[in-house]
């Protein structure tokens, strides 16, 4: 099943898309309900390459969610770029999923006054549990997109 948010971003594009890179933007925007930590040496880096970042996940700060595999890959196209995560849970309860394609599409938003079109989309499967898995997403991204539109206008900067 899928869940998705198509935006308007108060930003440049090209703001977005180092956004969509940041480990930190990454972290904001998942707080305070899910905080994420680093397993890779030396923690997180300034700007996520491709490639894949394992990282450890709590509800809350407190309640242990497992790890994830954050499995990135870049496609640039005329007119938009996206960035790819097909990895997903390793471990603990969020291991239910079984497949895990997250996708963060940017591009100039309609008008031509500088702002970003944002698509952001997560297909998942969990068997029978899907719609469960896929309702409790649907929540997380109805605050992810608050705290993008909130955050978004900082990264012109």
């Amino acid at each position: 099943m899928r869940v998705t948010l198509d935006l308007i971003l108060d930003c440049s594009p090209d703001a977005a898309w180092e956004a969509v890179h940041s480990p930190a933007v990454f972290r904001a925007v998942s707080g305070p309900w899910t905080t994420v930590e680093s397993l890779e040496p030396g923690g997180f880096p300034e700007r996520w390459p491709g490639g894949d970042h394992r990282v450890k996940l709590r509800m809350l700060g407190v309640l242990p969610m497992g790890t994830q595999l954050i499995r990135l890959s870049d496609e640039v196209a005329p007119g938009v770029r996206t960035v790819h995560d097909t990895g997903g849970p390793l471990s603990g309860p969020m291991r239910v999923v079984r497949s895990w394609h997250h996708q963060m599409a940017i591009s100039a938003a309609p008008g031509g006054d500088g702002r970003t079109q944002f698509r952001d989309t997560l297909t998942v499967t969990a068997g029978v549990l899907t719609p469960f898995v896929t309702a409790g997403f649907w929540v997380f991204w109805q605050l992810r997109a608050r705290a993008l539109k909130r955050l978004a206008p900082s990264w012109n900067a």
